[in-house]
């Protein structure tokens, strides 16, 4: 087995994260990432409302509708996979994996591999995206999130490895274990992250999901703007809304326009 990613050393690049922060905070406000921030508080009231043990078998398909679009990854496919499962299997596969008597991961890998098998129009990896911010955002203080926005085993890319340290091994051999890992790691970054600075402060763990969604969306976004032409430049968006659009966020009203 590979060795875990707490590591007798240090587990966050400190520095790298920092600089992070600082760069991202050239494209968007302090006051603009904590409305993001807000914003997935209500996100996880929606799904509580939803997914609490005592109403997951009765949500309805208007609700079921509503998650799925406010997860990155799948809202282009709720239709798909609401369709495949069909309402009562996807009450039942949620149950499954919030309540069953299994290890977290086990759950997940469970679940993932119910959403992935659907077939060639779920993209393999949207059944832990899915999975995962149905744990976190149900009960964001139980289950951390893991998209491949913030580590893709099949790349190798995300948000987590530009500020873990190189010897920190996020892969495991199975989606249960690589969750296990980045839950370890998530731990790590979420003790220091107020304390060091680099994440909005007063919002718990969705401090450190708008942390990590505002590295990857540095990096996309330095990327992007290098290797694309002025005309297409014009149509990225900005980093902010970047940020929210990855965090599934974007159609949520702002903290002011909230009564």
């Amino acid at each position: 087995m590979k060795p875990d990613p707490v590591l007798n050393g240090q587990v966050i690049d400190t520095p790298t994260a920092q600089e992070f922060t600082r760069m991202a905070l050239e494209k968007v406000s302090e006051h603009d990432l904590g409305d993001v921030a807000a914003r997935l508080e209500r996100k996880s009231a929606m799904f509580f409302d939803a997914f609490a043990e005592e109403r997951v078998m009765d949500i309805g398909e208007e609700a079921v509708i509503a998650v799925l679009k406010s997860v990155f990854s799948a809202r282009r496919k709720a239709n798909i996979i609401l369709t495949s499962l069909t309402l009562d299997g996807f009450r039942r596969a949620v149950r499954g994996l919030l309540y069953a008597d299994m290890s977290p991961g086990d759950r997940l890998q469970e679940f993932a591999e119910l959403i992935d098998g659907i077939g060639r129009d779920v993209p393999e990896g949207t059944g832990h995206d899915l999975g995962s911010e149905i744990l976190h955002f149900t009960y964001p203080e139980s289950y951390w999130l893991w998209t491949r926005w913030m580590w893709n085993p099949v790349t190798g890319t995300g948000a987590l490895p530009l500020v873990v340290m190189e010897e920190v091994d996020l892969d495991g051999e199975t989606v249960s274990e690589t969750y296990r890992r980045i839950n370890l790691a998530l731990t790590f970054l979420d003790g220091v992250g107020e304390q060091a600075g680099f994440r909005p402060e007063g919002h718990g763990v969705f401090g450190t999901d708008v942390f990590l969604a505002a590295v990857y969306s540095v990096y996309m976004y330095t990327t992007l703007r290098m290797r694309m032409t002025q005309e297409f430049n014009r149509i990225v968006p900005e980093l902010g809304d970047l940020v929210k659009r990855l965090l599934g966020v974007n159609k949520f009203p702002a903290v002011a326009e909230v009564t």
